[in-house]
């Protein structure tokens, strides 16, 4: 199986890591949705193909994403030497070479595993900061066996809630982050499919609702979104919002609460189910199978459905369930982030303000120890054009909306939940030049595309001089629009002349990032 250029990317980068650093534990942060289980396969297999004295142990906590994981090994390298021990999935075998275990059937069998070089974790923000829970424990009983042990995380969301980033501390695991991609550029690249969003009309109210530990009290919060008339205010919208929709995934506050929505939604007609931890193994795999399938229009739960759950055609994303942790916002949005059979976009419900609170999925602000998650993330919406921005612009780049100087609280009138307001140019013409950083003094291409009249010109670099990945991606966006790179051209100028000679795109997709304009799409006669 052929990996994507930014899977490769991204073992590239953490062998550079290794080669880099004699000691410490990196963690790999990578998107929901880019293919951690492959690239976690590929790199096990590429550990014990070089090395085939190396002992790997693949950990994680939820029992679906072992068996994905094992899954795609198998996919990977079909006669891997690999066992699985987990409880939840009847089955508990240590292999020499290769074993994918579940946290809580396996922290306490560390003398029986014996000497591991190599551990990773799969959604390693579940490791706590600190020298407490199962995880740092088993980890400190193999390093007692194996002090050369070294450790990989992966992670959408390198933060935890009431800790900060997972990387910084005094006792932390982790030592080093390293991103290989982001959202934006998946979805930039047809990997991830577009998430839309809107202020909805019902707001649900939390003013009465304390909290423990930076998060809302699990009680208070179902007690004061579970009532008749807030779930029936709820399904009435999303009846009339989401009707061209045909997969609703719903986010509820606790069992009850996803008990008594999925109910409703029978009540309206609309084929529904409920998936709760209580659900028995075989009804659960079949009310999945028969929401892939369609069969199901409508599923709700609680604390379930987010990481390792993988329904590609989810449309419409109910949010129900207000949370101040970014990191199961995140995990809650990337469900609807999969490609679409029908190639469209997921429709984003937030009834529960978390796009608010949280801002914009790629650009969440993580956690703090002093701010334990809460208050709302530093932005404002512009009144006028209801632009997302940094709570500190005073002036709209969107419309040029002023603010005064003493801010009064705003209401946001349409969220953005890909914080991706996009703007349309139809292209007349271009013209490409060398450019000098006046910052660093790189020099890099620049064009600038050319409208009607009334248009202001839109500027775009290329930094294809830089060695790093800036200049990787810089060189491969180039060839997708049909600019290679000539062998024969002695400089920056030669190149820029070439490239003016030839054929703009007839229209082009573009946000303004601060001062700067992004290049989202060139569409080409």
């Amino acid at each position: 199986m052929k990996l994507r250029d930014y899977q490769q990317r991204a073992i590239d980068m953490l062998y550079q890591w290794f080669g880099s650093n004699d000691n410490g534990n990196p963690c790999l942060v990578l998107p929901t949705g880019a293919g951690k289980s492959l690239i976690i396969a590929s790199l096990i297999r590429d550990a014990l193909q070089q090395w085939p004295e190396t002992r790997v142990l693949m950990l994680t906590h939820v029992k679906e994403l072992i068996e994905q994981n094992a899954e795609k090994m198998r996919t990977v390298w079909p006669n891997a030497p690999m066992g699985i021990y987990s409880a939840g999935l009847r089955q508990k075998v240590i292999y020499e070479s290769i074993t994918f275990a579940g946290i809580q059937s396996i922290h306490k069998r560390a003398r029986l595993l014996g000497h591991v070089d190599l551990v990773f974790i799969d959604e390693c923000h579940m490791v706590r900061n600190e020298q407490q829970g199962q995880y740092r424990k088993f980890l400190a009983e193999l390093l007692a066996i194996n002090p050369a042990l070294r450790v990989v995380g992966l992670t959408a969301t390198p933060y935890r809630l009431g800790h900060g980033m997972i990387h910084e501390g005094d006792d932390v695991l982790f030592d080093d982050l390293i991103e290989p991609v982001t959202i934006e550029e998946l979805v930039d690249n047809g990997y991830l499919a577009r998430l839309q969003s809107k202020q909805t009309e019902m707001a649900i109210d939390v003013s009465g609702v304390g909290k423990r530990g930076g998060e809302f009290i699990a009680g208070q919060l179902e007690a004061a979104v579970d009532t008749t008339e807030t779930t029936d205010s709820i399904i009435g919208e999303v009846m009339r919002r989401a009707a061209d929709r045909q997969s609703w995934l719903f986010f509820c506050t606790g069992v009850a609460h996803a008990r008594h929505m999925a109910d409703a939604l029978l009540s309206a007609g609309v084929s529904a189910a409920c998936i709760t931890g209580e659900t028995p193994k075989g009804e659960r795999e079949q009310i999945i199978a028969d929401f892939r399938a369609k069969r199901i229009r409508a599923l709700t739960n609680c604390d379930v459905l987010t990481t390792g759950f993988d329904a590609p055609d989810i449309d419409c994303l109910v949010m129900a369930r207000p949370t101040m942790s970014p990191g199961l916002y995140v995990q809650m949005a990337g469900r609807g982030m999969r490609l679409k059979q029908n190639g469209g976009n997921c429709l984003v419900l937030d009834f529960a303000g978390n796009v608010k609170t949280h801002g914009p999925i790629t650009a969440v602000e993580p956690p703090s120890k002093k701010k334990k998650g809460e208050g709302d993330a530093p932005t404002k919406t512009c009144p006028q054009c209801a632009e997302i921005v940094h709570a500190s612009v005073m002036t709209c780049h969107a419309c040029g909306y002023v603010w005064e100087r003493e801010l009064k609280p705003l209401v946001l009138h349409d969220d953005d939940i890909m914080g991706t307001r996009t703007l349309e140019m139809d292209v007349t013409g271009w013209q490409w030049r060398k450019h000098i950083s006046r910052t660093s003094g790189n020099e890099m291409l620049m064009v600038t595309y050319y409208g009607s009249l009334s248009d202001k010109p839109v500027t775009e670099y290329f930094p294809i001089m830089h060695e790093g990945y800036a200049g990787q991606k810089a060189i491969r966006t180039l060839a997708g629009m049909g600019l290679p790179m000539t062998q024969d051209a002695v400089g920056l100028d030669e190149i820029a002349r070439a490239y003016s000679a030839g054929l703009p795109p007839r229209e082009i997709t573009y946000k303004m990032d601060g001062k700067f304009h992004r290049v989202l799409e060139r569409r080409f006669t």
